[in-house]
């Protein structure tokens, strides 16, 4: 038989897998010469949580897109790390509001150059003006699958998201 096999090279699933991996690499790269083991989920709860202090976990975990169970063990290992802290919701005694410790915000400024100083790497080989149009296509297209995810994105409701 000679038929060319499917050139997986081709398939947006594993360019994206393999961008993916570059970028958990470069941010691993760089944790570690900080001093830090901090993943790449727990630096985006971080950021969740900086923007919005007493947000509920399940909030957090819809506005980074992860689902509900993986996001509370993310806050068990910020809580461990003394970076979040996490009370008994008062309005809603079944919720979780968490916040960012004086460490986990000191960490978080720290670290945050550091992360936008590593993202060009995950696209190099491309112009600034392609990495742009890249990251808006990437964009766009995230936007438009959100609804096929298992865990999609959700941005708070309106009073949330003002206080």
């Amino acid at each position: 038989m000679d038929s060319d096999p499917l050139d997986i090279h081709t398939l947006p699933g594993h360019l994206i897998r393999r961008l993916h991996q570059v970028s958990v690499a470069q941010f691993m790269d760089r944790m570690a010469e900080e001093g830090t083991d901090l993943t790449p989920v727990q630096f985006s709860a971080m950021a969740a949580i900086h923007r919005h202090p007493g947000i509920d976990q399940a909030s957090v975990a819809g506005l980074i897109a992860y689902d509900r169970a993986t996001l509370g063990k993310v806050v068990d290992r910020l809580v461990e790390k003394g970076l979040v802290a996490r009370r008994i919701c008062k309005a809603d005694r079944r919720a979780r509001e968490v916040s960012l410790t004086g460490a986990g915000d000191a960490l978080l400024k720290r670290l945050l150059p550091v992360v936008r100083a590593a993202q060009p790497g995950i696209l190099t080989g491309l112009t600034e003006t392609e990495q742009e149009t890249f990251v808006a296509l990437l964009q766009k297209a995230a936007i438009a699958a959100n609804g096929l995810s298992r865990a999609p994105q959700r941005d708070l409701p309106p009073r949330e998201a003002a206080g």
